[in-house]
């Protein structure tokens, strides 16, 4: 079976609703899969191959004509079902995905950018995608220009001819803080600027930035979307002719950030459970914050769905599993509770079935022994502590975070 003819096979289960529009949740365990095309497999298969073979050259030259269906590089089968799936969940014409989160922003950035071009984003960002475009971007030639997007009007003096993108998150890693999305992208549209919006933090269950008026949404696919803390991966979703770039660029020469056939089929795995698993760390994180809130060694607290948060509530249907929070008692007082914790987890990750927790001013200090120029990223203060509420039973996630602020 020719790359072209299972495309069509593909394609063909998105008419299983005979006109009807499905379900997120349908549409997360069936689309762009049909058993039949498969020898009637219910789970898709992974194919472990890093090259095609064909029956003739006119078969061959068809395949190239499909967009280099050819060599594994740019094409499985495996990948294509989750690359369809993911875009049809998200509101988006296409799909890519890559090694990891931070291969998607690299294959995003380098793909649509050049020396000379400028980039806006929100002065808040994962570290390791401040280090990219602090250290990483300015070596290509690439200006940055950080703005605070919490007000959209920023953009109006951050813009310029030669800016190409406007980039950011939310909710903000690690503060869960909100921006607007429809907001940013009507300032940024108003100048001929494209936006995208990394939503690792919600999933497609919970925000799809497309519908607010987002051109390309990225995802770090090892958190919510696959959920289970056992692979990596990364996805970039918007519209076909970007999507196409991203790929014969980004993809074929310039990253070469292959998501492995087999973390495709790990994260289709978990993505059918998706709906299921963000209504639970969302009920559960709302308690916890909650009880944080009222807590007396607390000083703050930072949850999307705390009644204050109306941004959140327009543009998210539920709060995530994400949150932050500081105490009184400051850095030290964050790693006295972290040491108590008996049942949520010590670790960087986030979106796992486990709790995740971490304090990045202990992580900074660490680092700092190696690398001298490390620092907090904007608006994170020693005291913060991020939680990634998982599945566990709420009730004892409580007790575990109780008895660890008992001593402060």
């Amino acid at each position: 079976m020719t790359g072209s003819n299972q495309q069509g096979n593909l394609q063909d289960h998105s008419d299983l609703s005979h006109g009807v529009c499905l379900g997120f949740d349908t549409r997360a365990i069936h689309h762009a899969f049909d058993p039949a095309a498969f020898s009637r497999a219910v789970q898709p298969p992974v194919f472990l191959t890093s090259t095609y073979g064909f029956e003739s050259v006119a078969a061959n030259d068809a395949a190239a004509s499909h967009g280099g269906r050819l060599y594994a590089r740019e094409y499985n089968p495996t990948t294509e079902i989750l690359e369809q799936r993911l875009a049809n969940l998200e509101g988006a014409e296409a799909g890519l995905v890559v090694t990891t989160g931070m291969a998607a922003f690299g294959t995003l950035i380098l793909s649509l950018l050049s020396q000379g071009d400028e980039l806006v984003v929100h002065n808040t960002l994962y570290s390791n995608t401040v280090a990219m475009v602090e250290q990483g971007l300015p070596r290509f030639g690439i200006k940055v220009v950080p703005v605070d997007l919490s007000e959209p009007s920023n953009l109006d003096a951050a813009i310029t001819d030669k800016t190409k993108l406007v980039y950011f998150e939310t909710p903000v890693n690690p503060l869960s803080t909100i921006l607007d999305i429809a907001a940013i992208a009507e300032r940024a549209h108003g100048l001929n600027v494209k936006v995208a919006v990394d939503s690792t933090f919600a999933s497609p269950a919970l925000q799809r930035p497309i519908e607010h008026g987002a051109d390309i949404v990225l995802h770090s696919l090892t958190k919510y979307i696959n959920g289970h803390g056992d692979t990596l991966g990364g996805a970039l979703l918007g519209d076909a002719e970007t999507l196409h770039m991203l790929r014969e660029t980004g993809l074929r020469y310039i990253t070469g950030a292959t998501l492995s056939p087999h973390s495709a089929f790990l994260i289709l795995r978990g993505l059918k459970t998706l709906s299921l698993r963000m209504e639970r760390h969302s009920a559960s994180a709302l308690a916890i914050a909650r009880m944080l809130e009222a807590h007396p060694a607390v000083a703050w607290v930072s949850y999307p769905f705390l009644e204050s948060r109306s941004i959140a509530r327009k543009q998210m249907t539920q709060g995530s599993g994400m949150l932050a929070f500081g105490l009184h008692s400051g850095f030290e007082g964050a790693r006295t509770m972290l040491d108590r914790l008996q049942l949520v987890t010590r670790a960087v990750s986030l979106g796992d079935t486990d709790s995740l927790i971490y304090h990045p001013a202990s992580i900074l200090r660490a680092r700092q022994s190696i690398r001298k120029d490390a620092h907090l990223i904007e608006g994170v203060g020693e005291d913060l502590v991020r939680l990634s509420v998982g599945l566990e039973d709420v009730s004892d996630l409580i007790a575990d975070l109780r008895q660890a602020l008992q001593v402060l």
